[in-house]
């Protein structure tokens, strides 16, 4: 083996680079043991890379055994000494050369237990010694000066919860300090610390001084001693666990990532750093997965990819697993298909994971045979009391993997412990909100909701009153898309009143927009533009419906065009009053971006409000759709539409919409159900003032819409549900299904709309599809 082979082999095998250098120090060993040994110490492939490395750079740390060399050379070598190796050298002290069975490591060296230890002055008698505890205080103690306290420390923890429980049962205080201390001297600290601050007990656990004393609440909590507070991370405020230490508080893992984020060398992305590369700069989770040396070559396709599946011939990566491609016996597509083991028949993974009401009993549960119009769940298939035993709460038949309730009981349970408050019952306003999580058909989706740590906090300071069941209460959380989902549940719940959140979102961003400003005449200018002017046409034209999305981000750029043009004017020392025409040109060709052309609204408001004089803005004019037109493109994408059931059914709806009657997905998102007229042998939709009849094939799938709120059980008026309960699917969510299915928005609109031009008077065609007169002239 030559020394220019050994880098490259170190990055492809560095686990068979490393058996080869030992085999040939160490001839008495046979490779496959040597092989065995070394899997067992060098873990990953990254952590088998670095000792490949090492040994390859300095090989006689196998025959010498010292120091300086990384901990898993050390571990390495006591493992192989202790498979039979004799020519291999133990770890050897770095100071006195004696031979290691086990090691202290002080930066890259070994020490003994006797080198390792510094000598320091006791607290107690004075004498230079080596540290054996450390007295209440924290001070040194050496073994002849032990801080000894008479006391059981199980008896003092017993006595300060009895200040908190009376009628706390000793055994379960002791039980719980075996558990999270097992040595007598951690229980003596424990008991300590818990005696100097029993606060710690009652909400103030993030302060403790030892790891131990919030698994210690933790165990306590989960005896169901009351009076015992789950502290809650000080910084994110979740009920999780929390023992890592930062600024002298415990906080939880999330927090502690957080505090750790820095770029990535090779993306620059700011995150937590996974690893470091050899000059020691930060590389993030996605890097270290993707870095070459940490692809393997797939044996199906033979390309060097990330792998998900190790069989004995080799890694296989996640697009090459090996599943047959059969007919599903259930939907009847051909597609990569599992074997049910309960009727042994192939069924694909959309069916695997489908829920439907069984057409035999009639419950909603997962589909095991059947076809789709006519789905039978996994007891009526096979109702085998082996496989389908009766839940002990309900008596429900469930396939049970372990004892214990089925899910639907323990997503009740689940509910219980989070909204009942400290009498053990469930609060009258949060009353709904419980039967409707209760009573969801999707009770793994739920349980899976109610896991993530900001629900079962919020939920649970609700029910016991820490925060108050008002949205005032919910803004002060952290706005990101968990707290609008708990917010819209809790109003389909009717535990909330409903609230226009668009426009709530749009009067905060005003109001911090506004104040940001430098000078006070623009901000004084800006709220008179955003309030008396922005907001309250929108307010005119809303009608006390809620806005959109899309209306909320034009108002926006309407405000963020006057701050740019208002702050190019503070830096020239001008204002509106003193800015001539002659500014305002060099300003509109310093450069090209949408601010710029958007700016012209708010210059002609100024003109009109007397705050400008002299000053002219170029309008833009429609003059009317100019993408171009395929016809036959659009009646072909028509026709798949219709007949293609692999597609689902509310995108084949939205799409037929579009290309026939030129539905933006804004007006098509709003449609509810009260847009709908059915007869027994029409079914007509309401775009504009006058209903459209809808042909048969299209009329089935208005009929087949199916809400994706999963979460609350409310009949939902929107003919598109969204996500969230109560509220229809976004604009932009909806347009970005269409366009995965290779719908262009924009040409599909303007092909539809001159095609039913050519067919429609204007007036006509204004009134039917609900769109603007002037639309339908130009």
């Amino acid at each position: 083996m030559t020394t220019t082979d050994q880098p490259a082999r170190a990055v492809t095998d560095p686990v068979g680079l490393i058996t080869d250098l030992i085999s040939h120090v160490e001839k008495d060993l046979d490779p496959a043991a040597v092989r065995a040994v070394v899997l067992s110490v060098a873990g990953g492939r990254a952590k088998s890379r670095r000792l490949a490395e090492v040994l390859t750079a300095r090989p006689k740390v196998l025959s010498d055994g010292r120091s300086p060399a990384p901990r898993a050379i050390g571990d390495l070598l006591i493992a192989l000494r202790k498979a039979g190796a004799t020519t291999i050298s133990p770890s050897v002290c770095r100071d006195c050369g004696k031979h290691l069975r086990t090691f202290q490591r002080r930066s890259p060296d070994w020490y003994c237990g006797v080198c390792n230890q510094d000598t320091v002055e006791c607290a107690a008698c004075g004498t230079a010694r080596r540290i054996h505890t450390r007295d209440r205080a924290g001070r040194p103690r050496c073994l002849m000066c032990p801080d000894t306290d008479p006391r059981d420390p199980v008896d003092v923890i017993h006595e300060v919860i009895t200040t908190i429980n009376p009628a706390v049962d000793r055994e379960i205080v002791a039980d719980a300090v075996r558990r999270s201390a097992p040595r007598p001297s951690y229980q003596q600290k424990l008991a300590w610390a818990l005696e100097d601050n029993p606060r710690l007990l009652t909400g103030e656990g993030h302060l403790a001084p030892l790891r131990a004393i919030p698994r210690f609440i933790d165990l306590l909590h989960a005896a169901d001693v009351a009076g015992i507070i789950r502290p809650a991370c000080p910084r994110c405020r979740r009920v999780v666990r929390i023992d890592k230490p930062l600024d002298g508080q415990r906080v939880c893992r999330n927090c502690i990532a957080k505090s750790r984020i820095e770029e990535c060398t090779r993306c620059g992305a700011r995150r937590e750093p996974a690893t470091r590369d050899a000059e020691g700069r930060p590389l993030c989770p996605k890097c270290l997965i993707t870095d070459p040396a940490n692809l393997e070559t797939c044996i199906i396709c033979g390309e060097r990819r990330m792998v998900c599946t190790r069989t004995p011939d080799g890694p296989i990566r996640p697009n090459c697993r090996p599943l047959p491609t059969l007919i599903c016996s259930i939907c009847g597509r051909t597609a990569p298909c599992t074997l049910s083991k309960l009727t042994g028949q192939a069924r694909c993974g959309s069916c695997d994971r489908r829920e439907a009401h069984c057409t035999v009993c009639g419950r909603f549960r997962d589909i095991h045979s059947g076809t789709t119009d006519v789905p039978v769940c996994g007891p009526c298939t096979k109702p085998d009391p082996e496989l389908w035993r009766p839940c002990p709460t309900c008596g429900e038949a469930e396939r049970l993997t372990t004892p214990g309730p089925c899910r639907r009981c323990t997503l009740k349970q689940r509910l219980n412990d989070l909204l009942a408050d400290g009498t053990g019952a469930i609060p009258p306003k949060l009353q709904a909100l419980h039967d409707a999580l209760s009573g969801t058909q999707r009770t793994a989706t739920a349980m899976s909701w109610l896991s993530k740590g900001i629900v079962s906090t919020v939920l649970s300071d609700l029910a016991s009153g820490r925060r108050p069941l008002t949205h005032e209460a919910l803004d002060e959380l952290p706005d990101c898309k968990v707290v609008e989902h708990i917010r819209s549940v809790l109003v389909a719940a009717g535990a909330l009143p409903p609230r226009d959140e668009q426009m709530f979102r749009l009067e905060r961003h005003v109001k911090d927009l506004v104040a940001s400003h430098a000078t006070p005449e623009g901000r004084q200018i800006l709220h008179r533009y955003a309030t008396w002017h922005l907001i309250r046409r929108l307010r005119r034209r809303s009608r006390g419906n809620d806005i959109t999305h899309t209306q909320l981000n034009v108002v926006r750029v309407h405000l963020r065009a006057a701050v740019y043009l208002l702050d190019w004017l503070t830096d020239q020392g001008l204002t509106l009053a003193s800015c001539r025409q002659s500014d305002l040109e060099r300003w509109m060709t310093r450069d090209e971006t949408q601010l710029r052309t958007e700016a012209g609204h708010f210059v002609r408001w100024a003109l009109a409000q007397k705050i400008a004089r002299d000053l002219s803005f170029p309008a833009v004019k429609w003059n009317g759709p100019s993408q171009a037109m395929d016809d036959d493109a659009r009646w072909a994408t028509a026709r798949r539409l219709l007949h293609d059931d692999t597609i689902r059914t509310e995108d084949r709806l939205a799409g037929l919409l579009l290309l026939l009657y030129a539905q933006w997905p804004a007006a098509t998102s709003r449609l509810t159900t009260g847009h709908i007229e059915e007869t027994d042998q029409t079914v007509r939709i309401r775009l504009g003032d006058v209903g459209v009849t809808l042909p048969g094939p299209i009329a089935k799938l208005v009929a087949a819409r199916r809400s994706h709120a999963v979460l609350a059980q409310t009949d939902s008026p929107w003919l598109f549900p969204g996500g969230q309960p109560g509220r229809p699917i976004s604009a932009w969510a909806m347009g970005e299904r269409l366009r995965k299915l290779g719908i262009r928005l924009a040409a599909t609109r303007s092909t539809a709309l001159f095609q039913l031009a050519t067919e429609l008077p204007s007036a006509i065609l204004a009134r039917t599809l609900g769109i603007h007169i002037t639309v339908a002239v130009k």
